[in-house]
């Protein structure tokens, strides 16, 4: 369903049917639209109360729904201020999490990053507190935050997939777009990820709408760099070993495609895909639909390949008598690193004892 969605989104999908939706969902926009135009115009005449949890705030977010690369950019900052000894929390809506503690998205920073608390509540105003008055954390990260306006934030990143930039230009249902693109304006930082799936010129263009919209906020570029395979649970090995096999490819991501793409590039050749939706729960069901799937590939498959986020809900290193394993991304800042790092510095520097 997913992806007959956004082939329709997209105008991938032709015939009778999709060309009878798509102006369908144009109209089913309108009304969103307004809603969000109505919200943020009381945010920006100060009629809705914006709350200050009392520490520095800084909001890593999107545009568009689905994966547009978030989790390695949360994953860089987290990064960055514990080096320098400075505690730092994620607090996120945990959307998709039911009646478990957390998600797969904090299940999989935790395994990332063990030493950062996350805290999880659709009030992100409460959730920061907590992280404040509970566990002394010194700086928040607001996962997925950016259409959040009630936690003061002290730094808006915004963060576009270039392998789908824009949500195909139009408001959700009709495209993947939370607000229209002149919500770019608030931002104080933009990186385009997954840098490496385009060419330079179609970069150039995404940079050249994006200063349509703000034209001073530093441009960074970044790629997804596939790192290591993991096998549940801590067995790594080199990236290089994917090259040559055959595999089938597992994910429940907002943007799958892209992730296929990257096995593509580690040499890799996709014998078939489960595409599953954002945030699946793996209910044992689905996994044994998964098990019979993998089975029926027989000798074509030798491995099966998921994402971090979707290892550590299936936690285990087989499925359907073939071996499992993560691509573990990280995120490579290829331009404009400096420019990350001068508006990091004063927010280090207020920290009692840092003379960052």
């Amino acid at each position: 369903m997913f992806l007959d969605h956004q082939s329709i989104m997209s105008g991938r999908k032709t015939g009778p049917l999709s060309m009878l939706l798509r102006p369908a969902l144009r109209l089913a926009s309108l009304p969103y639209g307004w809603a969000v135009s109505i919200r943020n115009r009381r945010y920006d005449r100060g009629a809705s109360e914006v709350h200050d949890c009392g520490v520095p705030v800084i909001s890593v977010g999107n545009l568009t729904t689905g994966g547009t690369g978030k989790t390695p950019v949360v994953c860089l900052l987290a990064t960055w201020f514990r080096r320098r000894g400075i505690r730092v929390a994620i607090v996120s809506r945990g959307y998709g999490r039911g009646q478990e503690d957390c998600n797969d998205e904090a299940m999989e920073l935790h395994a990332r990053l063990p030493d950062v608390p996350h805290v999880q509540d659709p009030d992100r105003v409460s959730a920061a507190m907590i992280a404040v008055e509970e566990l002394q954390s010194q700086v928040i990260l607001m996962d997925d935050g950016f259409q959040h306006r009630r936690l003061h934030r002290d730094l808006d990143i915004v963060v576009v997939d270039s392998s789908c930039p824009f949500g195909y230009g139009y408001l959700l249902p009709r495209g993947l777009l939370r607000e229209p693109l002149s919500g770019l304006g608030r931002a104080a930082l933009v990186i385009l990820t997954r840098c490496e799936s385009v060419d330079s010129t179609r970069l150039a263009d995404i940079e050249s709408t994006i200063r349509r919209f703000n034209p001073s906020a530093p441009l960074l570029r970044s790629d997804h760099r596939p790192t290591q395979l993991l096998e549940f649970p801590e067995n790594t090995t080199p990236i290089e070993s994917l090259a040559g096999q055959q595999v089938a490819v597992l994910s429940a991501i907002g943007n799958p495609i892209a992730f296929e793409e990257t096995i593509r590039v580690c040499g890799a050749k996709i014998v078939d895909t489960r595409r599953l939706p954002d945030h699946d729960a793996y209910s044992p069901t689905t996994v044994q639909e998964l098990n019979q799937w993998i089975r029926s590939l027989g000798d074509r498959v030798t491995r099966v390949v998921c994402t971090h986020k979707d290892l550590v809900k299936l936690q285990t290193d087989r499925i359907g008598d073939r071996p499992l394993a993560a691509v573990l991304i990280e995120l490579a800042v290829t331009r404009g690193r400096s420019d990350l790092d001068a508006a990091l510095e004063p927010i280090a520097s207020r920290m009692p004892g840092n003379d960052s």
